[in-house]
């Protein structure tokens, strides 16, 4: 199901999605704690400097996800956030964090431009919307490996109305 919204300057579409496995790192931070972006910038690095990205069998595509979910805490703000990419099933072992993103439906927007500024711009965007939220888990979907130019999905998990 597919359906075209617009409120405020993000545009968005509802999408239907099916469970998605995935594996990779993650850690425990929260919107409102100081060192939330050095959290989030250090799994993104060791992701892709220290090999897990490459260490990861069964990979479904080379598009890299960054996953928000276990939502805790006052407003939501407190989370578990992975870098990982989706896979055919559950690694064996313990060397990797596994997220089952749930199916349903969710908002997809599209953000474009510097990795870094889009990415930011957008959740910031999003943050200042009226959506029905599940808080159960939402996730960035980087289409390529651009940095300058990219292009990335964000989905926001919405709850039933």
């Amino acid at each position: 199901m597919k359906c075209k919204k617009r409120r405020q300057s993000m545009e968005y579409e509802i999408v239907t999605r099916k469970e998605m496995i995935t594996a990779g790192i993650s850690a425990r931070t929260g919107n409102h704690a100081p060192e939330m972006m050095q959290v989030i910038e250090k799994l993104w690095n060791r992701f892709f400097n220290e090999g897990m990205y490459e260490a990861i069998p069964g990979k479904v595509n080379g598009r890299a996800l960054g996953i928000y979910t276990d939502y805790a805490g006052h407003e939501k703000s407190e989370y578990t956030v992975l870098t990982a990419c989706e896979v055919e099933r559950e690694p064996a072992g313990e060397e990797f964090a596994v997220c089952r993103i749930p199916a349903g439906r969710y908002a997809r927007f599209t953000v474009k431009g510097e990795v870094h500024q889009a990415v930011a711009q957008g959740w910031e965007e999003i943050g200042r919307m009226d959506l029905p939220r599940a808080f159960l888990c939402d996730f960035e979907e980087y289409m390529d490996s651009q940095t300058d130019h990219a292009e990335i999905n964000i989905y926001i998990g919405l709850r039933d109305v």
